[in-house]
């Protein structure tokens, strides 16, 4: 009996030291990952300019810092899923509040890039464009930190499940405005400038106020500023495709007009990019909108709610929309032409309304009403980042 009680103490403290050495090997195997990972991403390029401070407004977290924050990723921290990658909601040590950007997959020729283009990013200041907080570098695709903005985005604004009877006319307005601003920031003061690539509502963010917050650089190039990117894969999402985007694989700024474009046309009809008309056919909403225009028949697409205001000041943001969705990149302005546009529409707008009292409770409606923006449409909250590009 003795015997066999001492082979089982030799064998139970064996299988003890095999498991403690598999533990032990997993966990070098796993550390020597995150070096591997950390350095294919440039993590020792970035992580030496912010020491030597020529980048201050970026932090590089850990994987452990992003599992702490998010609970390991747990579902119920979950703002918002694509269709390559999730995006959680987070809780740094400090208390912050974040947006963490966990993308499935990663194009193989960012990898020598990313860092630098993280330190294009993080020099990104603007008032509605979403900041970039850090990133973490030790997983094979790099996971991005960004403010969290509290009250959802655009898409659910509009055609959310609980979205709000009306959206004043200067709201909508406010938000164009802001949203052209952002954009007009990054093609003509980022250095290098910046086209998006995925413009439209979901990668509108609202924050307190409803201000206007670009978000998803998940689909942004830096363009050289003496050449155009060409792109082999399509990026962007149907509906706001630039059509000469889909023709020559070429993404300008003018790429970024369209899709802005398509956003002007869901703010004053309140459709969807991709909307079922009566008879429950898809219609492309720049299409009928570009045929209404043709027909005079602007009246019959427009959100019935605004249709008691101006027919001039709706005609000048028709025809302001209609110009964005040019067939030809060249025939578009500018995306500040754009904003310079929207900001005198509106300044217009607003004098109307002090010169008419009665009308200011429209410009109001905003207080009296609340959506939830946990309620989605059919594209789900996506908290925005849609995370398409699978950076």
């Amino acid at each position: 009996m003795l015997f066999l009680a001492g082979i089982s103490a030799c064998v139970v403290i064996l299988l003890i030291c095999v498991f403690a050495l598999l533990n032990e090997c997993q966990k070098r195997k796993l550390v020597k990952e995150k070096k591997i990972f950390f350095q294919q991403h440039g993590g020792l390029l970035l992580y030496e300019q912010i020491r030597s401070k020529q980048v201050d407004t970026v932090r590089i977290f850990t994987k452990e810092e992003l599992e702490n924050a998010t609970n390991n990723f747990d579902s119920s921290r979950e703002l918002g899923r694509g269709g390559h990658g999730t995006v959680y909601k987070g809780i740094l040590k400090d208390g912050r509040v974040v947006a963490i950007k966990r993308s499935k997959v990663m194009n193989m020729d960012q990898k020598d890039e990313f860092a630098q283009e993280m330190v294009i990013l993080s020099q990104i200041n603007h008032r509605n464009v979403v900041k970039l907080l850090g990133c973490c570098l030790e997983v094979e695709v790099p996971m991005l930190v960004y403010e969290c903005i509290p009250n959802g985005t655009l898409f659910e604004l509009m055609h959310g499940k609980n979205r709000r009877l009306s959206i004043s006319l200067d709201t909508r307005l406010r938000i164009a405005q802001e949203s052209a601003e952002a954009l007009a920031y990054l093609h003509s003061s980022a250095s290098p400038p910046i086209v998006h690539g995925d413009v439209k509502s979901p990668n509108i963010l609202l924050g307190d106020n409803y201000t206007a917050k670009v978000t998803d650089f998940g689909a942004s190039r830096m363009l050289p500023t003496d050449e155009i990117q060409f792109m082999t894969m399509v990026q962007g999402t149907i509906g706001y495709l630039d059509p000469e985007y889909l023709q020559e694989r070429q993404l300008t700024e003018k790429s970024d007009v369209y899709s802005f474009g398509v956003v002007l046309l869901e703010l004053i009809t309140m459709k969807f990019a991709i909307y079922s008309d009566s008879a429950g056919e898809k219609k492309n909403l720049a299409s009928s909108f570009l045929l209404a225009m043709k027909e005079n028949g602007l009246r019959f697409i427009l959100d019935k709610n605004i249709l008691e205001f101006e027919t001039e000041l709706l005609q000048e943001i028709a025809q302001l929309a209609k110009c964005c969705l040019s067939m030809r990149g060249e025939e578009r302005p500018l995306m500040r032409e754009v904003a310079e546009r929207l900001r005198s529409i509106r300044s217009t707008w607003r004098v109307q309304l002090i010169q008419n009292p009665s009308r200011e409770t429209e410009c109001l409606l905003e207080n009296t009403s609340h959506y939830d923006p946990s309620s989605t449409g059919q594209h789900g909250s996506l908290m925005a980042l849609d995370l398409e590009s699978g950076r």
